[in-house]
């Protein structure tokens, strides 16, 4: 039995509080260890593919209102009007977070030969690869293998109740955790020992990560606080804890989390409105959050899509598409507009024209956040100019 498959039947630990990735325990060295009080990114996935145009609109330009005769927004109704580009009006603190300069949109985001699967655009989006090119590790955990020295059973977290594909890596340091409040695993009293039985080391190693985890986890919650009232939704709840887990220094390299509901074939108008009103509420909790504990230029938080829909509307939504806008938010980013703003004229089969490819944005993070050389783990796109 290979270690793949023995982990799939092992299934998961500690009755749903850790999710276990694909992994084993620490083998071989790499690179550098963490450092204390650097820089950590912190993503959420729209998960259902995320109606950029309605997020992001182009309310100056004619052919919006032409292309979308049920679903436009009226140009009195948006906010932060800024280049002829304004937020959703349920992304008022959007605006407000650009007016103070520390949130960047990067327009027309993509990646050549687009999919227009859920499943498989997330995919390319997790492991960063090519349209046609499959990966089995996340580009997230490809870097944290390269970037920790030792077992690292927190640098990345995922608070989520299902795994995220792009923190997977060969080596066990990220964990998903649902509750991390609840999240307490007894200490293990049985050291990890070589054996003749390598099915039973495993299982103990990985009984052994999740008690490090939580040890580390319950360590950093005891050393914070939550200093301002974050909303009763799920997502903001999820903030919450990421917030905490920084103040109380877990030192976690990437955080993770995911709203879903982003599918808006119908009713969208209303749909579209809460769910944005969901991600506003929760992401100004969690900026303020930081500003005040004066950590926000420590943290960068990244809002981004598998892709967007199709420029018409289907008369009650929108389909699958392509391109859409990524948001960044923190880590003293540059706050400007980058990219054009979309072309409404120039479609591929009906579709917005990618500009900036995803990758790009990650060489970016990897680089100018965490000091990291892009091209070990396999992106070859050139950084994003202009970002930070």
């Amino acid at each position: 039995m290979n270690r793949r498959n023995f982990l799939s039947l092992t299934g998961t630990f500690t009755g749903g509080m850790l999710l276990l990735p694909d992994f084993l325990h620490a083998f071989g060295a790499s690179n550098s260890s963490l450092a204390i009080g650097e820089q950590c990114l912190v993503f959420i996935q729209l998960n259902g593919g995320n109606d950029g145009l309605n997020t992001f609109i182009p309310f100056d330009d004619p052919l919006y209102y032409e292309h979308r005769t049920k679903i436009a927004l009226n140009k009195d109704e948006v906010v932060g009007k800024n280049q002829g580009m304004a937020f959703h009006p349920s992304l008022k603190n959007f605006a407000d977070i650009q007016q103070n300069g520390d949130l960047t949109v990067i327009q027309n985001v993509g990646y050549p030969e687009p999919n227009r699967s859920h499943f498989r655009s997330q995919e390319i989006w997790q492991t960063a690869s090519d349209s046609r090119d499959y990966k089995s590790e996340g580009w997230l955990g490809r870097y944290l293998d390269l970037q920790c020295k030792n077992h690292q059973p927190t640098a990345g977290i995922n608070i989520d109740s299902i795994d995220n594909l792009a923190l997977k890596g060969i080596e066990p340091n990220s964990i998903t955790v649902k509750d991390p409040n609840r999240f307490k695993v007894k200490n293990s009293t049985e050291s990890v020992k070589l054996s003749e039985n390598p099915h039973l080391d495993f299982v103990r190693k990985i009984a052994n990560s999740a008690s490090e985890g939580s040890g580390e986890i319950q360590k950093a919650l005891a050393k914070s606080t939550t200093q301002n009232s974050y909303p009763k939704t799920e997502l903001a709840k999820n903030l919450e804890w990421i917030a905490r887990l920084i103040k109380g220094n877990l030192n976690s390299k990437v955080y993770y989390s995911s709203l879903g509901g982003f599918d808006t074939h119908d009713n969208q108008l209303n749909i579209h409105k809460n769910k944005l009103a969901d991600l506003n509420d929760a992401v100004y909790a969690f900026y303020t959050d930081l500003k005040e504990a004066s950590l926000l230029q420590n943290v960068t938080l990244v809002v981004f899509s598998e892709f967007g829909r199709r420029v018409k509307d289907n008369g009650r939504g929108t389909d699958h598409g392509t391109a859409a806008p990524m948001f960044i938010i923190g880590g003293q980013n540059k706050g400007k507009i980058l990219g054009s703003n979309p072309n409404l004229a120039d479609l591929d089969n009906g579709d917005l024209k990618y500009e900036v490819d995803f990758r790009s944005v990650y060489a970016s993070l990897l680089q100018q956040k965490l000091s990291f050389d892009y091209s070990k783990i396999g992106i070859q796109n050139k950084p994003l100019a202009g970002l930070f």
